[in-house]
């Protein structure tokens, strides 16, 4: 009986903690600007800023960044499993429904797109910039709300894009809404906005595709409470806040409820090292809408990305959250520029963080893994024996066929994209693609169905142990 009582109390303690958290969720999103909340850190927007960060990282892990690769642009996963095989904390929590491809023709276009070499390659006009995701039955229920997600992909060449110093502001017109004033750095508007009728990815421009999407997702769920937040890293900061003003501007986030009431649905951006986007009237223009747009930028000290395109010229926006890796002593010193710029030392720095003051010293608040920042980096000291740049996909995608000959296959065959308004998989076969999902062991539809079994036994059992109990007692 101890047992269940135990249980008892800490189903009730898990039923509390989520219930207070579902309450305070327009809070911790920004309603109020997070007054209150910076300094010291809350721990329930700790946690929030890092699980949303950890959905920014998924794009960087799940991208194909070797030239080498037919297939170098796109991601390595399709929708379907992607949460699953970027091992997300909590892979059910949502459910991807669109992934956002991206053209450009700026003249930075190779410093933020990536081009595959072979011949036949799967696109040479576009990139996978990120996607489309919305909160799943149990984590609408947990977070107080129908959570609508946009992750933004970033750039593992922005520290060499820097240095460039392109500093070109164009109008931002349309962004800012019908008739909005306000100018953003031309890269960054041309990737979210430009189109390409030879590319089959680019018909439709970035944004079109992230407004459509966002505006399906919210009439499909009307009437239930909903959010709107977006995320990225670097760059997909910078797309994440083009993205967030034009949703408010253009109402894509007004809704009319089926009883008939007026609804708007708060729009949050949290961004990780992201490189200052427009002018004085830009800032203007945002901080216009602070009632319906919340904006928290996360910035690393020495990080130069966030302020290398200068000042007039250029204006931070939203609110500030300061962090410092060179506080944790967890990682290596002397670090430079790309430690300081990835996102997973980001993340570990505000599981760390105890306030910006110099005094302030560094401990995690939240149990996030040290060996997160040598996924990509080797930031992690000696004395922990992780590898650096540990994330890899087996053998390179390399595959021994049938044949006996090494050949790679680092996709998933699958991966979605709208087409003149159909969802088509990139496929020869959809019966070549469920073979596919089904031959792999853990990977999956098969997955899907394990899973499912698996946990509806158990309830089941459990169910049965409960009652079989209850008749003993009585």
């Amino acid at each position: 009986m101890h047992y269940y009582l135990r249980l008892s109390v800490l189903l009730a303690v898990t039923i509390l903690t989520d219930v207070a958290t579902a309450q305070r969720w327009r809070e911790i999103s920004g309603r109020d600007q997070w007054s209150g909340l910076l300094d010291p850190l809350n721990i329930e927007l700790r946690r929030e800023i890092i699980r949303y960060g950890e959905l920014a990282q998924a794009t960087s892990d799940a991208f194909i960044g070797d030239p080498a690769s037919p297939y170098a642009g796109a991601s390595r996963y399709g929708p379907g499993t992607f949460f699953y095989k970027v091992q997300a904390a909590d892979p059910g929590a949502y459910r991807v429904t669109r992934f956002l491809y991206a053209t450009s023709s700026a003249r930075l276009r190779d410093a933020f797109m990536t081009r595959p070499v072979p011949a036949g390659a799967w696109s040479t006009e576009s990139n996978w910039m990120g996607y489309v995701a919305v909160a799943t039955d149990g984590a609408a229920r947990a977070l107080g709300r129908r959570d609508v997600v946009v992750a933004w992909r970033g750039t593992k060449r922005m520290v060499e894009w820097a240095s460039d110093l392109d500093i070109v502001l164009v109008p931002a017109a349309g962004v800012v809404g019908p008739g909005g004033r306000g100018s953003v750095h031309r890269g960054f508007l041309s990737l979210y906005t430009s189109k390409n009728s030879t590319s089959r990815f680019n018909k439709q421009s970035a944004r079109e595709q992230v407004l459509t999407e966002v505006r399906r997702l919210l009439d499909t769920y009307k009437d239930e409470n909903c959010s709107v937040t977006l995320t990225g890293h670097s760059l997909g900061a910078a797309l994440s806040t083009l993205n967030a003003i034009d949703i408010v501007a253009n109402g894509i986030n007004a809704l009319r409820s089926s009883s008939g009431d007026n609804i708007t649905v708060p729009v949050t951006a949290i961004l990780f090292g992201s490189p200052r986007v427009g002018d004085e009237q830009f800032k203007k223009a945002l901080d216009s809408m602070a009632g319906a747009v919340s904006l928290l930028r996360v910035r690393n000290a020495p990080d130069i990305v966030p302020t290398i395109l200068p000042t007039p010229f250029y204006r931070d926006v939203g609110v500030e959250l300061l962090v410092d890796t060179l506080k944790s002593p967890y990682l290596k010193t002397p670090a430079g520029p790309a430690q300081w710029h990835n996102l997973e030392c980001y993340l570990h720095a505000v599981a760390g963080t105890q306030g910006p003051g110099d005094d302030a010293g560094f401990s995690l608040e939240v149990d996030r893994d040290v060996a997160l920042v040598n996924k990509e980096e080797d930031a992690l000291k000696g004395e922990y024996p992780v590898p650096a740049s540990w994330w890899a996909e087996n053998n390179k995608g390399m595959v021994k066929n049938a044949t006996g000959h090494w050949v790679l296959e680092d996709h998933e065959e699958g991966f979605c994209v709208l087409l003149d308004g159909v969802l088509t998989m990139e496929t020869s076969s959809s019966r070549r693609l469920v073979f596919w999902l089904l031959r792999r062991p853990g990977v999956g539809v098969a997955t899907y169905i394990m899973e499912s079994v698996v946990l509806t036994t158990r309830l089941f059992g459990l169910l049965v142990f409960f009652l079989m109990n209850s008749l003993m007692e009585k």
